[in-house]
């Protein structure tokens, strides 16, 4: 068995990083004005402001929302737009502060809020704040929402946030105490973020469990944050984007006439367009200044310097924890008698159930190449890449087709023809990934890397709506995961990454008796890798606790669970005029709308 080649980690990625964004911001057309100023927007002092009295806010998002209850959905667009109604008790800021949201202040030892033995961490609540609908906001409603959350049969992507805990209780209509299984030094993680917004009792109780997905407020929210729904028009209208016809979304969100911070929100109206072409959407941000902020601009430098002048607006660089990856599937989809079989002993994967195959895909991948269609972005080796203490300082898997090569030779797959064969059977596999146009690209990077060493691929492309939905019995799905190899990127959305880790535990292996709701999609199951995470859960030093965190990473990266390929850096165009925008990669660029304005000249 050949020995994954090691190098040290380059100590300069952040500066490689800065380096993109100077070429980006340092580009000029035709003698004309620089192309944008690349930016890693700084908060400003939020200015005197008057609810609702600014010029409609238009959001872009080339990826359509469709659900607005943040508990029912995996996609991030709909988490995004639900954060413009539902708020956590709190959330981190870019540096890893907890940040007081519904909260009246974070617990912590020193105010004797959280316990000394890690069994238990108690919240006070801000009094006073109101539901959209008038009705108050108490600890009730934080109970319900994690019993919302941990009925088996909503099957919501959020469980995993709350496994450690054992139960919530109410101490008063303000303060709400959450009990742990055992020591948890993760205590923030359950109702922070975006699987910690909290839901009202009085909309949802009546749509517990198996009727989650009938509500009505899946699309018209009751929340306590700073707008409303207006007006939700699903598939209205075809646009004309540059040269494409693209079917879209409309939703029209109004200020909360009780959100409780004075003055705020500014703008009258947020208008979101969702449905787009990626490269139109930069244009019609950056440069006609048709919209003031496109969401997740995927598109690349060379695209980005090719519309020209840009006057209207400048890029929001945030380098958080995403990760683009590839997953290997233990399982063969090529066996699958019934969905139930999924997940099941018995039909393990026969290309991928070899090491030394796993390893030959992992140095067929062209990292560099992959990271240049992603502006601001930078190669990944690891799956946990921030907060930057819990990155490993090892990387398994160089780009190195001679070494595939030989690994495959001495796996026995033989090549003959142009294909290598074993036992009769060529060595083809299906690559499915959702359907956008930087995907495909490295959907086709990877093909012929392969293609050159003797493996078909075959690639299938799915529609993000349908590939990242969690309805059960739904085929195409992530979760279903009927190919050979996945794409698609995740990080922690905490900067506590345990729940993160967790997902590549036994007990989350997708599967019909869950209702497909884990996250373990490649149905890889190591009790070793269990054990690690076990005593992780209950480790309250800090720094053994990353170092096991550390261990599991490299355990998945050299054991080739998934392939890791780019660190992804949340890239959105925004208006000039736009102040007040304060990125974090533990939540959405939504989380402080209610402290944008706009600053005209």
């Amino acid at each position: 068995m050949s020995r994954p080649a090691l190098r040290l980690r380059q100590g300069g990625r952040q500066v490689l990083l800065l380096l993109i964004l100077m070429l980006l911001g340092g580009c000029v057309a035709g003698g004309q004005a620089a192309a944008p100023t690349a930016v890693v927007a700084t908060p400003t002092a939020a200015p005197a402001l008057e609810r609702g009295t600014e010029a409609p806010l238009r959001l872009l998002y080339w990826q359509a929302p469709t659900m607005f209850n943040p508990h029912l959905t995996s996609a991030l667009p709909d988490w995004e737009i639900s954060r413009l109604s539902y708020e956590p008790l709190a959330s981190f800021d870019k540096d890893g502060n907890l940040i007081p949201i519904l909260a009246a202040e974070v617990p912590s030892l020193q105010n004797g809020e959280v316990a000394p033995d890690g069994r238990s961490v108690t919240w006070k609540l801000k009094q006073g704040v109101l539901w959209s609908d008038g009705l108050p906001f108490t600890a009730a409603d934080v109970k319900f929402t994690y019993q919302f959350i941990v009925d088996p049969a909503t099957a919501s992507p959020s469980i995993g946030a709350y496994a450690a805990v054992s139960g919530v209780e109410v101490i008063d209509p303000y303060t709400v105490r959450v009990d742990f299984r055992l020591p948890n030094p993760a205590w923030a993680r359950p109702f922070s973020g975006f699987q910690g917004l909290i839901l009202p009792e009085h909309v949802f109780e009546a749509y517990m469990g198996a009727k989650a997905r009938t509500a009505p407020a899946d699309l018209a929210p009751v929340g306590t944050g700073p707008y409303i729904v207006q007006k939700y028009t699903p598939r209205a209208e075809v646009l004309l984007l540059g040269t494409s016809l693209v079917q879209t979304d409309q939703i029209v969100f109004e200020p909360n006439p009780h959100f409780r911070e004075p003055g705020r929100p500014a703008f009258r109206l947020i208008e979101i367009e969702g449905g787009a072409v990626t490269s139109e959407a930069a244009r019609m941000t950056l440069q006609s200044g048709d919209f003031d902020y496109a969401w997740d601009l995927q598109v690349t430098p060379a695209s980005l310097q090719e519309l020209g002048t840009y006057y209207a607006g400048k890029l929001s660089a945030n380098l958080g924890p995403a990760v683009e990856r590839i997953v290997l599937n233990r399982t063969d989809p090529r066996q699958r008698p019934g969905l139930g079989e999924a997940g099941g002993p018995g039909a393990p994967n026969p290309f991928f159930d070899d090491l030394r195959v796993r390893q030959a895909f992992a140095y067929a991948v062209d990292r560099q190449a992959i990271a240049a269609l992603y502006p601001g972005s930078v190669p990944a080796d690891n799956l946990l890449v921030s907060p930057p203490d819990y990155q490993s300082s090892q990387v398994s898997y160089i780009y190195d087709l001679r070494q595939a090569a030989l690994l495959l030779d001495q796996a026995g797959w033989v090549l003959t023809g142009g294909v290598r064969q074993k036992d009769g059977v060529k060595l083809q596999v299906h690559f499915e990934a959702p359907a956008d146009p930087t995907r495909q690209q490295i959907q086709k990077i990877i093909q012929a890397s392969l293609a050159s060493i003797g493996v078909q691929v075959t690639l299938s492309s799915v529609d993000p709506r349908v590939y990242f939905s969690i309805i059960p019995g739904l085929p195409q799905t992530l979760q279903q995961f009927q190919a050979d190899m996945a794409e698609y990127s995740r990080g922690n959305d905490s900067a506590d990454p345990g729940s993160y880790m967790g997902l590549w535990t036994c007990s989350q292996i997708p599967q019909a008796a869950n209702r497909w709701s884990g996250g373990n999609i490649a149905r890889w199951c190591n009790p070793a890798y269990d054990a690690l995470y076990a005593r992780s859960v209950t480790e309250l030093d800090p720094q053994k606790r990353q170092q096991l965190m550390i261990q599991m990473n490299d355990m998945l990266v050299q054991d080739v669970v998934v392939i890791p390929l780019v660190q992804i850096a949340q890239v959105a165009g925004v208006s000039s005029s736009i102040t007040g925008l304060d990125p974090t990669p533990w939540d959405g660029d939504l989380w402080n709308v209610q402290d944008w304005s706009r600053n005209l000249p």
